[in-house]
């Protein structure tokens, strides 16, 4: 892990240069991505066959119900319960954030409604293949169902012809009755624009590699896509001298195996903090299944800082606006309101970032990521709607107040919009 001092003269160019490398990296993917994205418009299910041959071993574009059942016949019952229960958890949370149609009536008789409509379908993009991410599932489609979609798609990719039985599960109980084993850039280019044995959809959302962030932005305009860029992840945890370093240790780890382009940040005043949850990561590492991934994220593009001051916390942690920020501290209360830029914020020394991964406190894990919570924030409802206007004028409501329209028309040099009021003014 990198090691910066904001004492150092050089620190937030430093800083800079580490952010902007991993951003680069990211983006670096445009061309390959461009291109699988063309391959697919042209060539539709072949094309997105001959990828997943490619990348995931799998010739199974489309699994059977019959494929479906026995998977899930098979789960564990304990990772049902599991599930069932943060199904629960994330539904309820997400059914407080409906929204209320507005009607409106002036002293003219002119109304004006707003409605709130959801969106005709959707799909989620579940990461696969090697991992899996019952999730993930979870919280892209209950805000879906909660918002009233009728048509959620899942794409998510096999491997070797099999999709992973609790994310099916999961799938199950969210009502998908669509399940696409593919994905990568081929996954998000085939629910853009559709294929002989997939329609398109109208949006997609979830989380993936710098490779479907990079997809989702390319046919974004052609299709919705979430208000946000959505992965790699990010943490970011702020300690002081009361915190263990053998927990912060494991969330960093706990981050960093999502993938290897995952950045994980350690920002304290204490320089003991940092050295110790340094050495106990070393240690930690070693007791992982996906060491390797989470070395290589730590090694690239993890950062130990030490930073002298609350202010300077503060002014660090907006200018990254990490998906995730866990407030290790005693006194977080001092800091916790001055932070506007985050996608969530756990905290205290219990709130660990990982609860809310699996939607025990029932809120969204997909969250924004590389600096674009400075503009937008985690996957909710109002991702699944729309809002619609709907204006109903009086006779009298526009004679009243139609010749504020015409003079603003005439100043804007739009004389036609000016006259297609005044025809419906009663002349004297």
């Amino acid at each position: 892990m990198k090691v910066l001092n904001s004492n150092s003269k050089n620190f937030y160019k430093s800083l800079d240069t580490l952010l902007l490398r991993r951003k680069n990296k990211i983006q670096s993917n445009l061309i390959s991505v461009t291109k699988i994205i063309k391959d697919v418009k042209k060539n539709g299910d072949k094309a997105i066959l001959k990828y997943e041959k490619r990348f995931n071993k799998n010739n199974v574009i489309v699994p059977t119900s019959r494929q479906i059942k026995s998977s899930t016949k098979l789960l564990d019952k304990k990772v049902k319960q599991a599930i069932d229960a943060a199904y629960n958890r994330i539904y309820k949370f997400h059914s407080l954030q409906k929204f209320k149609d507005i009607s409106y009536t002036d002293k003219y008789k002119n109304r004006v409604n707003y409605r709130h409509v959801p969106l005709e379908s959707v799909a989620i993009y579940v990461p696969g293949s090697t991992a899996s991410y019952p999730s993930t599932v979870l919280m892209s489609a209950i805000p879906a169902l909660v918002a009233g979609v009728k048509r959620i798609v899942m794409v998510n990719p096999g491997y070797k012809g099999k999709q992973n039985p609790a994310v099916l599960y999961a799938a199950r109980k969210c009502k998908i009755k669509e399940i696409y084993s593919i994905g990568g850039p081929s996954a998000i280019a085939a629910v853009a624009y559709g294929t002989k044995k997939i329609k398109p959809v109208n949006k997609i959302v979830g989380p993936g590699n710098s490779y479907v962030a990079t997809a989702k932005k390319e046919v974004f305009g052609d299709i919705g896509i979430e208000s946000m860029t959505a992965g790699p992840s990010e943490v970011l945890i702020v300690a002081d001298k009361n915190s263990n370093p053998e927990w912060i240790a494991s969330d960093l780890i706990g981050q960093a195996e999502h993938d290897p382009l995952t950045q994980c940040i350690l920002i304290s005043k204490d320089k003991k903090i940092l050295e110790q949850t340094k050495n106990v990561i070393v240690r930690q590492l070693k007791e992982i299944p996906r060491s390797s991934i989470a070395k290589k994220s730590l090694i690239t593009n993890g950062i130990l800082m030490f930073v002298n001051s609350d202010k300077k916390i503060i002014e660090i942690t907006n200018k990254i606006g990490p998906e995730h920020l866990e407030l290790n501290l005693k006194n977080y209360k001092s800091l916790v309101l001055k932070i506007k830029n985050a996608g969530s914020i756990c905290l205290g020394k219990y709130a660990v970032m990982a609860m809310t991964d699996y939607g025990v406190p029932g809120t969204n894990h997909i969250l924004p990521t590389n600096m674009s919570s400075k503009y937008s924030s985690g996957l909710s409802v109002s991702e699944f709607v729309k809002k619609i206007s709907y204006i109903n004028l009086s006779k009298k409501g526009i004679e009243s107040l139609g010749q504020s329209v015409i003079t603003l028309a005439n100043y804007e040099g739009l004389a036609g919009h000016a006259q297609s009021v005044k025809k419906r003014i009663r002349r004297k």
